[in-house]
């Protein structure tokens, strides 16, 4: 008899490929012809990434670089989470980008109960910053991979690993 299959679901991302999108955006920036003399700075931390600039536009279009240079660096778009354009004196204006690093228990609630409604017969439960899927089927586990790619209520960069 064949066991049961399990997968597990996380939050994450290559650290290094967006430190090297930041300098990508940052590079081009300073070279691009309408936004190189107005002294935009983009500054990453941690758990966030913050776009500095004299007005509403370059701040657009600055945040759109940066977004470029993340999807060419094969990251997914949705570990930026954009707040709300903050008004810092004057006419500068800046962003926080926070970055989505890991699952919290509210989204880790949210998938589970995504995948129990469409997978009776998949057992999620919910461990730390991960999710452990388990089925006697591993055809089901990657439907449910496949469903929770295309599903646009979780709007997560879920990864999925220890597939066995």
């Amino acid at each position: 008899m064949a066991s049961d299959s399990s997968m597990d679901i996380i939050c994450d991302f290559n650290v290094h490929e967006l430190t090297n999108a930041v300098d990508q955006a940052r590079r081009e920036i300073s070279t691009r012809y309408d936004l190189k003399s107005l002294g935009i700075t983009i500054d990453q931390t941690e758990d966030a990434i913050t776009i500095t600039t004299p007005s509403e536009y370059s701040l657009n279009a600055a945040f759109e670089t940066l977004l470029q240079k993340v999807i060419n660096r094969k990251l997914s778009p949705k570990i930026l989470n954009k707040k709300d354009m903050e008004k810092m004196g004057g006419t500068t204006v800046r962003y926080k980008v926070e970055l989505v690093k890991a699952l919290d228990q509210e989204s880790a609630k949210k998938v589970s109960a995504v995948i129990r409604e469409k997978f009776p017969k998949v057992k999620p439960s919910i461990q730390g910053q991960a999710v452990r899927v388990t089925s006697k089927s591993r055809d089901e586990l990657q439907g449910v991979i496949a469903m929770l790619r295309t599903d646009k209520v979780i709007d997560l960069p879920l990864q999925f690993t220890n597939y066995r």
